[in-house]
């Protein structure tokens, strides 16, 4: 394979990783009658028991847990599990409370959250141009959050959830598969008794809401892992940059979703606060192209 067509390859993943997440909301919508406290559960469990019979299966087990017991290694997928469940957790109660667009501000903030977070947190310098797409996003979101007259807390949960999770697996050591397996291991012993809990006491959703939503909440283990394993094997043949500009098709699609599919309302105030929003991220995006060549030559001359 060429390496044109591997890269080819990669975008093709990219794009379908980014696709099945942007599709995400008509999923879960379909099991908004089960609580979201259960739909979470189940995901982390069925998640769980899948990957955990890939990596069986793929005869790397025993790798998985000499890798998961090594030291330094447990702590930080503590707490990407705690993050990936709020954020799990958040997403849910957005889709089951007809707040779709506001999953969509959400996943267009974070990548700038995490640049925020690697400023104050890692101490990473930033460009003037990155200064300013920055701050034209927290005016942006200042606005929305004026113009609601309420502050888009799912939206900021979701941003800062999932900007803390980049962040804590930008040190984490184990591979796609593997941390995503570690992560639901860890949460697995709280899952799955809450689940036991609501089928004693008569609350239960699994098998009692129907064949049709008892798949549906199997298949979350599947759902789950397809994008991640897509997204895990397109980083590798494409560069970061084009991976960074293709991410925009989860939000975009989102947002489409909430105020075409669902009818959520988007007025004027709306245009305008996502609009500072998409300029902030078309700054930040062109900067970040048009940096690479200036860094690849000032690399070539060292």
């Amino acid at each position: 394979m060429t390496p044109e067509q591997n890269r080819g390859y990669g975008t093709v993943m990219a794009v379908a990783a980014y696709a099945i997440w942007g599709l995400f909301p008509i999923y879960w919508k379909w099991l908004q009658s089960v609580s979201a406290l259960q739909l979470v559960s189940h995901r982390i469990v069925w998640t769980c028991v899948t990957l955990g019979a890939v990596i069986l299966l793929s005869g790397q087990w025993r790798v998985f847990v000499t890798a998961a017991k090594s030291p330094g290694v447990l702590r930080p997928y503590l707490l990407a599990a705690v993050l990936i469940s709020i954020n799990w957790l958040v997403f849910v109660l957005a889709v089951s409370a007809g707040q779709v667009s506001q999953t969509g501000l959400g996943y267009f903030i974070s990548p700038l959250v995490s640049v925020a977070m690697g400023v104050v947190l890692l101490k990473e310098r930033l460009r003037a141009w990155q200064w300013i797409s920055l701050g034209l996003a927290t005016a942006g979101v200042v606005y929305l959050t004026l113009t609601y007259g309420a502050l888009p807390w799912m939206a900021l949960a979701l941003a800062f959830s999932f900007g803390a999770y980049g962040l804590v697996k930008k040190v984490a050591k184990l591979g796609a598969v593997d941390g995503l397996m570690l992560e639901t291991a860890i949460l697995f012993p709280v899952a799955l008794p809450y689940l036991i809990y609501c089928e004693v006491v008569g609350q239960g959703a699994f098998v009692h809401a129907g064949e049709g939503l008892t798949v549906l909440m199997m298949a979350s283990g599947v759902v789950s892992m397809l994008p991640l394993l897509l997204f895990a094997s397109a980083a590798q043949r494409i560069p970061l940059a084009r991976l960074g500009v293709l991410q925009y098709i989860t939000p975009t699609m989102q947002l489409l979703l909430g105020v075409l599919l669902y009818r959520e309302p988007f007025g004027h105030h709306s245009l305008v606060g996502f609009g500072i929003v998409w300029t902030a991220l078309l700054i930040f995006g062109m900067e970040g192209i048009l940096a690479q060549p200036a860094q690849k030559d000032t690399q070539s001359i060292r």
